[in-house]
């Protein structure tokens, strides 16, 4: 057992201690120790990113039909407003029209919110969604800093 592991024992009903079992197998969980410890940090990932002012990490995702009208200008300049927090993008064309842009957006939890924010609410943007993580829990940080 690796050092500063506490082992502890976990007191459950039959049908949630299956329902566990079912979900650390559909996951591909090594464990159900590694499963628990992957619920936990998903919940206090979420309250650690409540805190506006903490390190946040998130990926924005946007689909759209290319040929909607000033949409790439519209997009590109918002893009160009969030610079700083971009750090990777990626353009994938779909059949069709539609097209699938992945955003990897960095800084305070609440700028990486206004920044999808305003990405999602470029007109012409028919679905977008923010995925938002808290790197302190892996043991990292965003390595964001401002000069004011």
């Amino acid at each position: 057992m690796p050092s500063g592991v506490v082992r502890l024992g976990v007191s459950l009903e039959p049908s949630l201690l299956a329902a566990l079992d079912r979900w650390v197998a559909q996951r591909n969980s090594p464990s159900r120790s590694a499963a628990l410890r992957s619920l936990i940090r998903e919940e206090l990932s979420g309250e650690t990113l409540e805190d506006p002012e903490a390190d946040a990490v998130g990926t924005v995702t946007l689909l759209y039909r290319h040929n909607t009208p000033m949409l790439q200008r519209r997009l590109t300049e918002a893009q160009h407003r969030w610079g700083e927090h971009i750090r990777s993008s990626l353009h994938v064309h779909l059949q069709g029209d539609a097209c699938l842009e992945v955003l990897v957006l960095v800084g305070k939890g609440k700028e990486v919110r206004a920044a999808s924010e305003d990405l999602r609410g470029v007109k012409g943007i028919v679905q977008g969604k923010l995925v938002l993580e808290a790197p302190r829990l892996a043991g990292g940080r965003t390595g964001h800093t401002h000069p004011h």
